[in-house]
């Protein structure tokens, strides 16, 4: 295990608790990646809003076109697992690059296809693309952060991820409307495109390792890796399984229009985001100590999420605290998971997406028998004791 000796601080407790540094600054290149974070996060995002314009074009359903949706999880899921190991090898920098230039060229078919068969391919390939992107990234966050600002740096990229939900949902149905749904993807392609350029222009170099990389689930046999990804997988599904039916209670159980689903998602977001101003504080205390605090606070949500959830007001206010909450707790995951083993960074992390996407398509499906039968506050429910799992394994 790899807290054998409690009175000692491991390499990964160490790294977690460096004291800020007085005159480090977050480097230029952190803002980069939270850019290319944004792309990704937008491409992933822009369908479900657009999905019966594109639907409309092609003359099929909108459950065709989501199948496009699927594809990129998939593609994402599998590129982690099978692709993301050679991170190591290369370099996270160099793979970056090279993911983002696929990914712009899969950016730019979506939004030439011609058919809904095309789109999924499209998409399939963007989700390869990102598979390597997304480990690459968080290894190169965990790489140029100053010594004792590694929380912050890190929860910097993570807003990403709030950017994309802002912007990606609130703009990408407007501009379909005004313009073309082709559009979107179009301007998200572009978007890609200077990200590419942006990483290829910063400057920044990798070592190569001489070492091979490690085969695809090696990194299983790393002291620590386990539970943590298997925390990392009960808090991905408690979220993906309670987030894709609150909507829907929002409308049919509460009776609010679809339009208030926005609001729940600009809610969302801008706690998440606005928890990166709190993440130095974060820096003075060991991730090892905090990482279940944060989990058992978003536990603490999910049980009042299931109480209150009769008011749209109630479950609103919460909305906005499960952002922030969820914030510290991918922060701090990703802080301990990209320092257990630093030359195996890339690898460790490609487990880390490969268990997210895997996560958010399991969790989806599961809490769906449980909506249908007993509603909004079972599925509340069972996230809250998938979260008490996730306390248990980083509580070791």
């Amino acid at each position: 295990m790899i807290f054998a000796y409690p009175n000692k601080m491991t390499k990964i407790d160490q790294i977690s608790f460096t004291l800020p540094s007085a005159g480090a600054r977050i480097p230029p290149a952190a803002f980069i990646l939270t850019g290319a974070v944004t792309v990704i996060g937008s491409n992933s995002l822009v369908l479900a809003p657009i999905a019966p314009e594109v639907a409309a074009a092609f003359g099929v359903s909108v459950q065709r076109v989501m199948v496009a949706s699927a594809g990129f999880g998939l593609g994402t899921a599998a590129s982690a697992l099978f692709l993301a190991r050679f991170i190591d090898r290369f370099g996270a920098w160099r793979l970056l690059r090279v993911a983002f230039v696929a990914l712009a060229i899969a950016l730019v078919g979506s939004a030439i296809a011609p058919t809904a068969d095309f789109l999924t391919f499209a998409q399939m390939i963007a989700g390869l693309a990102a598979g390597v992107a997304l480990p690459a990234i968080y290894s190169s966050a965990a790489l140029v952060a100053p010594a004792g600002r590694e929380n912050e740096t890190i929860g910097i990229v993570l807003t990403g991820w709030t950017l994309s939900m802002v912007t990606g949902v609130s703009l990408s149905a407007l501009l379909a409307d005004i313009v073309h749904w082709r559009a979107v993807y179009g301007c998200v392609g572009m978007l890609a495109v200077a990200a590419s350029l942006a990483l290829m222009l910063n400057g920044q170099r990798d070592t190569r390792s001489a070492d091979a990389a490690m085969q695809p689930f090696a990194a299983l046999a790393i002291p620590g890796v386990v539970p943590l990804l298997a925390a990392c997988g009960a808090f991905m599904g408690a979220f993906y399984g309670a987030y894709a039916y609150i909507g829907d209670h929002t409308v049919n159980a509460l009776g609010r229009p679809v339009s208030y689903n926005g609001i729940l998602a600009l809610l969302y977001g801008l706690g998440f985001g606005g928890a990166a101003f709190l993440d130095r504080l974060m820096q003075r205390h060991e991730a090892r100590k905090l990482l279940p605090l944060a989990f058992g606070a978003v536990a603490c949500i999910y049980a009042l999420m299931a109480v209150l959830s009769g008011s749209f007001a109630a479950i609103a206010l919460c909305v906005v605290i499960w952002g922030i909450a969820n914030h510290f707790g991918l922060n701090l995951l990703i802080v301990r998971l990209t320092a257990i083993d630093p030359s195996r960074r890339g690898a460790i992390m490609g487990l880390n997406s490969t268990v997210t996407y895997l996560a958010a398509f399991a969790g989806t499906l599961a809490f769906g028998p449980v909506y249908a039968q007993a509603g909004f506050a079972a599925a509340a429910t069972l996230a809250g004791v998938l979260m008490l799992f996730s306390i248990m394994m980083t509580w070791r």
